[in-house]
C-alpha cells in the first residue's frame, strides 16, 4: 500500500540544543571557555536548599512525593479533579505517553519539540500536521522554538498533550484548567524554569484513567530523595518566582534590543529563549562560535537562530560579540 505522505511526514532528527562538546570539538576551546545559549534553561538557577544525608541514602519515601505534588499542585493552580504525578524529567513523560491510547494518528503542528513526534513514531503512530480526523495531539505551549501561545478551542482531539515545558514565565496562558477533561494530560517542566535540568523533575497532571497507567509505567521511586526536596522547596517559594519573571522578562527585552541592532529580525520565542530571522545562520552560528558563544540552528531552517538567556555576568561578551 503506498504510502500517505499527509498523514506521515518525516519524523524530524532529535536534535537539541546543549550540545557543547560539538562546538568544542568543531570550535576549540574548554568548557568554561564558553557561554552556552543553545538551551532555553533558566541561566540564574534556584538556589539549592540543604538535605539530609538521608536525602542521598534512604529510598525516596512516600510523604516526600506526595509533599512534592501538593507543591505542584498549588504553584500551577491544578485542578481538584486531576491528578499528580511527578517523574524524573518531561522527557521520561514523553516517551511513554503514546502507551496510553491505541496506535492511530496524532496531530503535531510543527516546527516544535521534536521529542513528541519522535515518541509518537517510535510506538508506530502516524504523525499528521494538521487535525482532520486525528485520535490524537500535541500542542507546546508556548511553542518552541516560536512562542505560539495556544488557545483552549484548538484542542479537538479526543486524546491531547499539552506540554507547558516554558509557560511559567507567562502562567497566564497556562490551560492548566483542562487537566481535568477526559483524555487530557498536561506536562510541566521544573529544570527550565528553575533552572536545574540536572536534577531531572517533571510533571504530569490529568484525569486518573491516563495518571494511574502512566505511574504504573515509571515504577516505584520515580524522583529521587534530593529531586523530592529540592522540588518542593522551590515549588513553594513564590516570591523567588515572581522575581525570576521580573528579571528574565527585562533580559529578553535586553537581548531583543542586542540582536535587531545587528541585523536580526525577532521571530518569536518566550522570556527563556528568543528566536531569530536571519540572513545565514550557520555563518552567525559560527560568527559567533568564535568568541565562544554557542547558539542553537535547525535542520529544517537555514535563516533561523534560537538563543537563551545569558547568565548577568555575560552580558559584556555578548554585547561585544560582533
Amino acid at each position: 500500500m503506498p504510502s500517505d505522505r499527509r498523514t506521515s511526514p518525516p519524523v524530524p532528527p532529535r536534535d537539541h540544543g546543549g550540545s557543547l562538546s560539538a562546538a568544542i570539538a568543531a570550535f576549540g576551546g574548554a568548557r568554561g571557555d564558553w557561554i552556552d545559549l543553545s538551551t532555553g534553561i533558566n541561566p540564574c538557577a534556584y538556589p539549592l536548599p540543604d538535605l539530609a544525608p538521608s536525602d542521598w541514602t534512604a529510598l525516596p519515601d512516600r510523604p516526600a512525593q506526595q509533599a512534592l505534588e501538593a507543591a505542584a499542585r498549588r504553584f500551577w493552580r491544578v485542578p481538584d479533579t486531576a491528578s499528580a504525578l511527578a517523574a524524573p524529567g518531561a522527557s521520561a513523560l514523553i516517551a511513554r505517553l503514546p502507551a496510553l491510547r491505541p496506535t492511530g494518528t496524532v496531530a503535531i503542528a510543527r516546527p516544535t519539540y521534536n521529542e513528541h513526534a519522535a515518541a509518537f513514531s517510535a510506538a508506530r503512530w502516524r504523525i499528521a500536521d494538521d487535525m482532520p480526523g486525528a485520535d490524537a495531539q500535541v500542542i507546546v505551549n508556548p511553542n518552541n522554538p516560536d512562542g505560539r501561545i495556544w488557545r483552549a478551542e484548538e484542542l479537538r482531539a479526543p486524546f491531547a498533550v499539552i506540554d507547558e515545558s516554558f509557560c511559567d514565565t507567562a502562567p497566564e496562558h497556562s490551560l492548566i484548567d483542562h487537566a481535568a477533561g477526559p483524555g487530557r494530560i498536561v506536562l510541566k517542566s521544573f529544570g527550565k524554569f528553575w533552572g536545574l535540568a540536572g536534577l531531572r523533575l517533571g510533571f504530569a497532571f490529568g484525569p486518573p484513567d491516563l495518571i494511574a497507567p502512566l505511574s504504573d509505567m515509571l515504577g516505584p521511586w520515580p524522583v529521587s530523595g534530593p529531586a523530592l526536596r529540592i522540588g518542593a522547596a522551590a515549588l513553594t517559594d513564590t516570591a523567588w518566582a515572581t522575581q525570576t519573571r521580573q528579571r528574565l522578562a527585562h533580559d529578553a527585552a535586553r537581548l531583543d534590543r542586542i540582536m535587531t541592532a545587528r541585523g536580526a529580525a525577532l521571530a518569536g520565542g518566550t522570556d527563556l529563549f528568543r528566536l531569530y530571522r536571519v540572513s545565514a545562520a550557520r555563518r552567525w552560528q559560527a560568527r559567533l562560535a568564535t568568541v565562544r558563544i554557542w547558539s542553537r540552528i535547525f535542520p529544517y531552517s537555514d535563516n533561523l537562530l534560537r538563543l537563551g538567556l545569558p547568565h548577568p555576568d555575560d552580558w559584556p561578551r555578548i554585547e561585544a560579540a560582533w
